[in-house]
């Protein structure tokens, strides 16, 4: 029997009541997977009219900023998810960085960020020349603690003249970043109640998160702006790519000027009116993405199939489980997540190290915010939930083939 290799750093005591080892936990990887070959965390699959949308871009000449699959794609997207705009931009970064700017964030400005997430959140903040201020997170969604924010903000916050302070920094506190963790949906409505009381700005981090309901509506749709994402290794892919998402009018009119480099319209002249951006979706790319949303309801279909079948496979597994949507959430499942108890959490490593030299890539959480050297020094609230955690996630093979 193959245990693990490093099994001195076990006491027997400790092992014998364990019976949580990795030849079982590889065992069921496997039961589920039916791979053979190296088995990626996340690939995209190609089943629709990918080769002939982006065969019509190089055939007609239009790969960059203008053509026909732009608005297509931003269409196509309104439709899905519910929301009236669509913005798409050359990726899910961008698409947050705009969102902070269109919400009001300026330089000296904090914004609330989870510490875990992926460090792009934490870097948009940044580009607006704010602060990170980071909060922490709830077990059961693995996002933002309405609770939990509401008892901080109770204890270092303070209202003048309708905008939200920090009393302990006296710069302003303008908005709550939400991000939707792997795609399960934040506990919004509580959230919103924090937001309304103290004058916050919710914006939504769904990069991971296209096809994700919160109480039957699509995630995106409850802050004031948000942010997704089609990178490869999303939902959906336009190779690079993301989107804005937002039901405000003027907000999506400014969000198109902000991402053109502010260029006032005109048959000839080059005239722009403020700093902006050149964050346009190519059109090559948003061929790309219109043959993928055509498939998306698919996608989907596959990726909780799998979810089934992984909470299956480790439903009676003692020391690790599954982690499933919260009750008010359909989550897309985009990846999937294990968590180790508490008394095993030291086996981590060992099981992304034997399972990664198998071929089956498994990671672990990102490295928490506060703990990244150039956001070491940002304000923080207790981030006891966050710090244990992070320790305990493992993320398994995820792609959408593997639930057919």
């Amino acid at each position: 029997l193959y245990i693990f290799p490093e099994a001195e750093i076990w006491s027997e005591g400790t092992y014998m009541s364990a019976k949580f080892d990795i030849f079982n936990f590889i065992s069921l990887l496997k039961s589920v997977l039916k791979e053979d070959g190296k088995i990626p965390l996340h690939e995209p699959l190609f089943a629709g009219k990918e080769w002939k949308y982006v065969k019509d871009c190089l055939d007609t000449g239009w790969v960059s900023s203008a053509g026909k699959y732009v608005n297509e794609f931003d269409f196509k997207l309104e439709q899905y998810t519910g929301i009236k705009h669509s913005i798409a931009v050359v990726n899910g970064t961008a698409a947050l960085h705009i969102c902070l700017k269109l919400a009001g964030v300026r330089q000296g400005d904090e914004v609330l960020v989870p510490a875990l997430t992926f460090v792009a959140t934490a870097n948009a903040v940044v580009y607006c020349g704010a602060i990170p201020h980071f909060i922490d997170i709830e077990v059961k969604s693995l996002g933002v603690d309405p609770v939990k924010l509401y008892d901080y903000l109770k204890e270092i916050a303070v209202i003048k003249n309708d905008i939200c302070f920090n009393k302990q920094t006296m710069r302003p506190i303008k908005a709550v970043i939400a991000m939707h963790t792997f795609g399960h949906p934040v506990d919004l409505e509580p959230l919103l109640e924090v937001c309304k009381k103290y004058k916050l700005d919710l914006i939504e981090d769904a990069a991971e998160a296209l096809g994700s309901y919160y109480k039957n509506r699509h995630v995106g749709s409850y802050g004031r702006l948000s942010a997704v994402s089609f990178n490869g290794n999303k939902i959906i892919t336009t190779g690079g790519g993301g989107a804005i998402l937002t039901n405000d009018t003027e907000l999506a009119k400014m969000a198109r000027h902000l991402i053109t480099t502010a260029k006032v319209p005109h048959p000839w002249a080059f005239i722009h009116d403020q700093v902006g951006y050149n964050y346009r979706m190519p059109n090559i790319n948003a061929a790309l993405g219109c043959a993928q949303i055509e498939q998306i309801d698919r996608f989907i279909a596959n990726k909780r199939a799998l979810a089934e079948k992984y909470r299956k496979a480790f439903s009676n597994v003692h020391g690790i489980r599954f982690f499933t949507e919260p009750e008010y959430a359909r989550s897309n499942y985009w990846l999937n997540t294990l968590i180790i108890d508490e008394e095993y959490k030291e086996m981590r490593d060992l099981l992304l190290s034997e399972t990664n030299k198998q071929g089956i890539s498994t990671r672990p959480s990102w490295e928490l915010m506060n703990k990244l050297e150039m956001y070491k020094d940002c304000p923080r609230m207790d981030l006891s939930i966050a710090e244990n955690l992070g320790q305990r996630i493992i993320n398994i093979p995820s792609s959408a083939y593997l639930g057919e």
